[in-house]
């Protein structure tokens, strides 16, 4: 595949991006795991959800 003159700076776009969006994958999994751990240490401590569901059931 012959990219040209700007074949550096069509790699290096696309790299970034890539790196970017991993993070964000990354950044998005790590929190969800968060929420659900502070949605178990509030149901053990007594509050509930008005939908009635609890985070086990969310996995």
């Amino acid at each position: 595949m012959a990219l040209g003159p700007y074949a550096a700076f069509i790699v290096t776009s696309y790299a970034l991006v890539a790196a970017v969006v991993s993070i964000l994958v990354l950044w998005i999994a790590l929190d969800y795991r968060r929420q659900l751990q502070r949605l178990r240490e509030l149901e053990t401590s007594g509050v509930t959800r008005r939908s009635g569901r609890g985070a086990a059931e969310l996995q």
